[in-house]
């Protein structure tokens, strides 16, 4: 990416002076001064992404040298974040911080720091919050979590195995994709998308096929809806795709269409700008990485973009023994010259969650980050079309959706019985 150190601060200047003009009653500065020998543990997902990682650990220790608190960083691969959160919450000690998947934070509530006041600031100040990524942080009207970034997931292509394939464009609808794949598989370069317990791919995936055929898991009431002919049709049509894709997509996790890709065993799958960028930066790779195309999701029967994108979410925990310096860690890590650092060295792999930073470079510097740069504002919230809750939280965390789909394409149950059986346990969460 060309963005220069120049480029970087003078878009974070921008930002606040465009913002810092006075901020309304409700939301004034809060300030938090660290407990004396405060330290912190922070728990975060593992990054796919290196700059990610750098950028955050760069700016953790800019906060040290500024209060003198030490941050412990660990993390852990994506799909034990999830377990590991909610032992912390239920025992009562572990983390003070953490980075969450989805809605998460609704399942323990209870359990967490009210951050409000931190929420309301940074909102007014950088343009507010994007509405999809606030719903999973927000709870009766407070701020259980601060949102923190929308991981974007388009679908990635070898351009000339398009070509190939005889067609010049990609396809635009989900009948035509089916097509594409069809005759992808017949030249020898198939496609893959994971069927198996991906906390990204798996469930992006998984609640795509069933909302862009006018599926849903619940109506605007919580009524448990997923036994339905569209969620029917979505399953017949998922079942017709995985028949051109490689063998084993149903045990994928987040990592495996990213070495399919990479190994020349695939070249389409639907991924983080990640998989982009792990050809980009191996020379060994670089006639995959100039050949890499990104699109977003085709448009289904419902005739508009339907999508899930992951949201992660920072949480502090009740239980930590440093709730000002746990604050005051989080307000600067938000702030602009923190906060268009670590979007800069994500590579467009975390997508902003304030308004105000959609004008940071990362967005324009490749036209491969063109389908991630609206994730946030795009999104819809996984408890679609009901209230996102402890219900929500749990049918997400137990993977319905993507075991329904899962059982159908391989041939355990029929899309019937699938849709059924789905329906049978969403209704343990969602009584109504």
């Amino acid at each position: 990416m060309n963005i220069s150190r120049r480029d970087l601060m003078a878009g974070a200047a921008g930002l606040a002076g465009a913002t810092g003009l006075g901020l309304p009653a409700f939301a004034q500065e809060p300030e938090y001064k660290p407990e004396a020998g405060a330290s912190l543990r922070l728990l975060r997902w593992a990054p796919f992404v290196k700059g990610d990682e750098d950028s955050w650990i760069a700016n953790t220790k800019k906060f040290t040298e500024k209060t003198g608190v030490e941050v412990k960083i660990d993390k852990e691969s994506w799909e034990d974040i999830r377990p590991k959160a909610a032992v912390a919450a239920n025992v009562g000690s572990g983390p003070d911080i953490m980075l969450v998947w989805f809605d998460d934070a609704q399942q323990y509530p209870e359990k967490l720091m009210d951050l409000s006041p931190l929420g309301n600031y940074l909102g007014a100040k950088y343009g507010g919050w994007y509405p999809g990524v606030e719903g999973y942080a927000r709870r009766d009207g407070k701020f259980i979590a601060l949102p923190l970034a929308a991981i974007g997931n388009a679908i990635l292509y070898r351009d000339s195995h398009v070509q190939a394939a005889g067609f010049k464009q990609f396809p635009k609808d989900t009948a035509g994709l089916l097509e594409l794949c069809k005759a992808m598989k017949a030249k020898g370069t198939p496609a893959g998308f994971a069927h198996g317990k991906a906390v990204g791919d798996g469930n992006n995936y998984a609640h795509w096929l069933l909302w862009s055929h006018g599926g849903k898991m619940v109506d605007e009431s919580s009524k448990v809806t997923i036994n339905s002919p569209e969620t029917i049709a979505a399953l017949n049509y998922a079942k017709a795709l995985y028949q051109t894709f490689i063998p084993g997509t149903e045990s994928w996790l987040d990592i495996n269409n990213n070495r399919a890709f990479l190994a020349g065993q695939i070249s389409l799958t639907a991924n983080g700008v990640s998989l982009y960028y792990s050809a980009k930066n191996d020379p060994k790779l670089a006639d995959i990485a100039k050949d890499i195309r990104s699109v977003n999701f085709p448009i289904g029967p419902v005739g508009k973009p339907m999508e899930l994108t992951q949201t992660t979410s920072c949480i502090v925990f009740k239980h930590t023994k440093f709730p000002l310096a746990a604050q005051a860690y989080l307000k600067f890590m938000y702030e602009a010259d923190q906060m268009n650092a670590w979007l800069t060295g994500s590579s467009a792999y975390c997508c902003q969650p304030l308004r105000a930073f959609e004008s940071n470079p990362v967005w324009t510097s490749d036209p491969v980050h063109a389908p991630y740069a609206k994730s946030s504002a795009t999104l819809q919230p996984n408890g679609y079309a009901g209230p996102l809750g402890y219900a929500s939280a749990a049918v997400m965390a137990d993977y319905v959706v993507v075991d329904m789909f899962a059982e159908a394409v391989t041939g355990q149950r029929t899309p019937e019985e699938a849709a059924k059986r789905a329906e049978q346990r969403a209704m343990r969460y969602y009584r109504i």
